[in-house]
Order: C-alpha cells, then sequence, then structure tokens
C-alpha cells in the first residue's frame, strides 16, 4: 500500500505540487505500474524516474492526481555472447491516477491510457 502523509498535509497549499512530486518520486518504482505502460521497450531499468503532476482535484470523497512519469526501459536480450541486441535505454512515459484517501493518506495507483 503506497502511503502519501506529505501529500495529503500539503493539500490545498501552494506548495502541494512540489511536496506531491518529491513523495513520488521516493517511492519504490515497483509500486507504480511501470512495467504495463511500457511503450518502446519490454523491460523498466532501475534508473530513478520522474513524476510531472498534471492535474489534482477532490471527486468521491478523494484526492485525485492525474502525474506523467518519465522512466526509462530496455529491449531484453539474452545477454549470450552472440546477441546482436545492443543493450540502449529508451525513455518512457506513461500517465497515471493516484487516488488518495484524506483521512488515512493511503493511496491507489492505476495506469491511464492517454
Amino acid at each position: 500500500m503506497i502511503h502519501l502523509p506529505d501529500s495529503l498535509h500539503a493539500w490545498r497549499t501552494p506548495g502541494f505540487e512540489a511536496v506531491f512530486k518529491r513523495e513520488i518520486e521516493r517511492l519504490d518504482a515497483a509500486h507504480l505500474p511501470l512495467q504495463q505502460g511500457l511503450a518502446i521497450s519490454s523491460h523498466v531499468t532501475d534508473r530513478p524516474f520522474q513524476a510531472m503532476p498534471i492535474s489534482a482535484r477532490e471527486e468521491s470523497g478523494l484526492i485525485r492526481v492525474k502525474a506523467g512519469i518519465f522512466y526509462t526501459g530496455v529491449i531484453a536480450g539474452c545477454s549470450c555472447a552472440d546477441d546482436p541486441t545492443p543493450i540502449d535505454e529508451q525513455t518512457e512515459y506513461c500517465v497515471v491516477q493516484f487516488d488518495i484517501d484524506p483521512a488515512t493518506a493511503s493511496a491507489t495507483v492505476a495506469l491511464l491510457e492517454e
């Protein structure tokens, strides 16, 4: 489960986007649907990702934040000595939605088709 207490505390303040960005970028990438969001590669790398808040609103008793995630992926080969596949990192981008519970700061994240 994802917890975003700093973002909840900063909600409705001018610093919300910066706090949200910082808190998301501290998350383990395994908590995000990055593998499902790959478009031009086949495996997410271990490199840090960057978050970009797009919009934030209250809806259905939740704080809903749409964010773009920039990260890298590779086209994984077999790593054999004669494998001609180069290990080139590709920049990937996906859009996700975080739903933050204002009572607990617990959040869910879903990949959006954008």
